[in-house]
C-alpha cells in the first residue's frame, strides 16, 4: 500500500509500553504498523487512532467512551474491534488496560498465558 496513513508519534508511544512486553511482537497490518500475539493481531495504527480487538462485552462499555467509536474501516462492521481517537500520542498511555484486556482476550484465543502489566 503507498498511500498508508498513520501518526508515527502514536507509534512511539505506543512501542513504549507495548514493546516492553514480552510476548508482544511488533508487524504490519495493511501497511500500519501492528502489535501481535501467538501470531494474532490485537492492535494496529490506522489513519489518525489505533484500533484494538477486544471482548465484546468489553467493547459496549468502551463505546461510551467520548474518544472511542466502533472499528469500521471502509464501512465495514469489526465485531470485537475498538478505533480509540486521541489527539495527543501520549495520551494513549492512559490506555493501558485496554491494551492489556485486549492482550489477555487475544492471548486466550492464541493460546498463550498472559499476567497483566502495570
Amino acid at each position: 500500500m503507498s498511500n498508508v496513513e498513520f501518526n508515527p508519534k502514536h507509534k512511539e508511544a505506543l512501542d513504549s509500553f507495548l514493546l516492553g512486553i514480552p510476548i508482544v511482537k511488533p508487524g504490519k497490518m495493511y501497511g500500519h504498523p501492528a502489535y501481535y500475539v501467538g501470531g494474532k493481531l490485537f492492535a494496529s495504527l490506522f489513519m489518525k487512532g489505533v484500533c484494538v480487538k477486544v471482548p465484546e462485552s468489553l467493547k459496549d462499555e468502551l463505546l461510551k467512551r467520548e474518544e472511542i467509536v466502533p472499528f469500521e474501516p471502509m464501512g465495514r462492521k469489526m465485531r470485537e474491534w475498538i478505533l480509540i481517537n486521541r489527539a495527543k500520542s501520549e495520551d494513549y498511555l492512559k490506555d493501558k488496560e485496554i491494551f492489556n484486556a485486549s492482550i489477555e482476550f487475544v492471548s486466550s484465543i492464541a493460546g498463550i498465558s498472559f499476567k497483566k502489566t502495570k
